[in-house]
């Protein structure tokens, strides 16, 4: 179970894709290692705002390779080991991680479909749909989300997390806003 949120956080969860969100995605391929981790510019101190505000968080993510053999549980566990140091390094992290290792059409839970959204309340019991947001670089990231009555936050290209959260949040004090 996920503790509840902190008083007066503007959230009850905040709900975090990873590849094309937090990280750099590796086009026609996976990350599949710690080392081919690259932190997008900002993903971290973004986190770390998020956390500072008494919001919980949630990692949902796809993770095919798993299926296809690319990778194995461990590998991604130990991905999202160093997914976690360098949230951290922002003051950042992880209340809970939410994967689907499968191939499309063989689950419930693989994005556009809403399976991880509902394992990730399912795990805080006490957070409302109405006072989560999802963050996500997708169509299929923000599609769930919203069909559940969650609010929903696209970044990439020139709107990257740190400008995203600084638009919710508003402007980072520490840092600055990001540009």
């Amino acid at each position: 179970m996920i503790d509840p949120a902190g008083p007066g956080a503007p959230f009850d969860l905040v709900l975090l894709d990873r590849d094309g969100t937090l990280n750099v995605r590796v086009e026609d391929g996976y990350v599949t290692s710690p080392e081919d981790l690259v932190m997008l510019p900002g993903s971290e101190r973004a986190v770390g705002r998020i956390t500072a505000s008494g919001c919980r968080t949630v990692l949902v993510t796809n993770q095919r390779g798993i299926a296809r053999g690319r990778m194995t549980g461990a590998d991604l566990a130990c991905v999202h080991a160093r997914l976690a140091e360098e949230l951290a390094l922002g003051g950042g992290r992880l209340d809970a991680i939410a994967v689907c290792p499968h191939r499309e059409g063989e689950c419930g839970c693989r994005k556009p479909l809403d399976g991880l959204f509902r394992a990730a309340l399912a795990r805080a019991p006490w957070a409302s749909p109405d006072r989560c947001l999802m963050i996500g670089d997708m169509p299929a990231d923000l599609e769930p989300a919203a069909r559940l009555g969650m609010r929903t936050l696209r970044v990439g290209g020139a709107v990257g997390i740190a400008a995203g959260v600084a638009r919710i949040l508003g402007p980072d004090s520490a840092g600055g806003e990001p540009s």
